[in-house]
């Protein structure tokens, strides 16, 4: 839940929901017509929700890890991208009749493995690494420009419109539904539904700054490359 809200000033008996936690690593291609299945880690590998329901870990949306503190670690990061990455970029090239040529771009994050090029599969060796000098992190990374940040409005954005669907002719309160009407699996859901509502418009802006001429090759009708599509989205949930 967003830190501004009567729940967190409220005090629930053993229940914290401020402090739950997940950890969520985002990729995709610079079109924005690859999006691949994100790394999650939560503190917990099988939720009491996953329990109850049956979940398969493996037909999730995402590659779920656990550790005490939610955090992803190098070996996770590098599992992800041998077991995920690889094999969704290799499927797009050969889907698209595109050669085996694949430039993975990454920032200084200490989850990102120094020599990354040498952990991966022999099946997928036509990859190659980049690491992004720590002072242009924040100016050149793609998903900083915009993606995580868009991606955030639009998690509010089906969390609350999931609180409302639930509580609506009801005398439920909002702490009612956190604690009793929203679990893991819903997170999981709505996180799913924010990334897939990321547009291709917003990952090309997102890597104007990186590469510039991925703007220029792509025709989007009444796409203008200097505006910033940030506001079309707070537009768009706070009319939600």
């Amino acid at each position: 839940m967003p830190q501004r809200t009567f729940i967190s000033a409220e005090k629930l008996p053993d229940h914290k929901p401020m402090k739950d936690r997940l950890t969520l690593a985002l990729c995709t291609n610079a079109s924005g017509d690859c999006k691949v299945k994100p790394l999650l880690v939560y503190h917990s590998e099988n939720p009491r929700a996953f329990k109850m329901n049956k979940i398969l870990k493996e037909k999730l949306q995402v590659m779920l890890h656990a550790n005490g503190k939610a955090w992803v670690t190098r070996q996770f990061f590098t599992e992800w991208v041998n077991l995920i990455f690889d094999p969704a970029v290799k499927k797009y090239l050969q889907g698209k009749k595109l050669p085996m040529k694949v430039l993975l771009i990454l920032d200084n994050a200490p989850v990102h493995p120094p020599g990354l090029e040498n952990d991966i599969l022999d099946a997928f060796k036509f990859m190659k690494v980049l690491y992004l000098p720590p002072p242009t992190t924040t100016i050149l990374q793609p998903m900083d420009q915009q993606v995580i940040s868009n991606f955030k409005k639009l998690y509010t954005k089906h969390l609350f419109h999931h609180c409302f669907e639930v509580t609506k002719n009801t005398n439920l309160t909002l702490r009612e539904f956190w604690k009793e009407h929203y679990n893991f699996i819903i997170c999981l859901h709505i996180i799913d539904l924010a990334w897939q509502r990321i547009t291709r418009r917003t990952f090309c802006s997102a890597w104007k700054k990186l590469w510039p001429d991925v703007v220029a090759e792509r025709d989007f009708i009444g796409f203008e490359p200097n505006i910033e599509p940030e506001s079309e989205v707070l537009e768009e949930i706070v009319e939600s």
